[in-house]
C-alpha cells in the first residue's frame, strides 16, 4: 500500500512540474509589459501609427510579420534576437525568461 501511495505522489508531483513548466513557457505578460518599456521607445503599441519601427499594436491578430513570416512565438523571438532594419540584437541582452515575458506581453495588446 506505501508502494502504491508513494508512486501516486510521486505522478502527481511531477503533473505539477510539467503545468509549472508549461506556464513558465507561456511566459508573465506583467512582467513582459515592464522588459518592454525600453522597446517602447521605437514601437507603439496603443496606436497602429509607426514610430521607428512598426506599431506592435494587434501584432498576434495579424497574419503575417513585416519580414513576410507566419505570427508565431518562434519567430517573434528569432526577430529579437536577430534584430535588423535599425533595431539591435537582443540575443545576448534579454534572458529566454525574459523573451518569453514580452512575446506573452504583446499577446495581450
Amino acid at each position: 500500500m506505501k508502494k502504491i501511495a508513494s508512486i501516486i505522489c510521486g505522478l502527481l508531483l511531477s503533473s505539477g512540474l510539467v503545468l509549472a513548466q508549461d506556464e513558465k513557457k507561456k511566459g508573465d505578460a506583467d512582467k513582459g509589459k515592464e522588459t518592454f518599456e525600453q522597446c517602447g521607445a521605437c514601437h507603439n503599441t496603443d496606436s497602429p501609427e509607426k514610430k521607428m519601427g512598426p506599431s506592435l499594436q494587434g501584432l498576434f491578430k495579424k497574419e503575417k510579420l513585416n519580414n513576410g513570416k507566419a505570427v508565431t512565438d518562434a519567430n517573434i523571438k528569432a526577430v529579437i534576437n536577430a534584430g535588423g532594419n535599425g533595431m539591435p540584437a537582443y540575443a545576448d541582452l534579454l534572458s529566454d525568461e525574459e523573451k518569453t515575458d514580452v512575446i506573452a506581453y504583446l499577446k495581450t495588446l
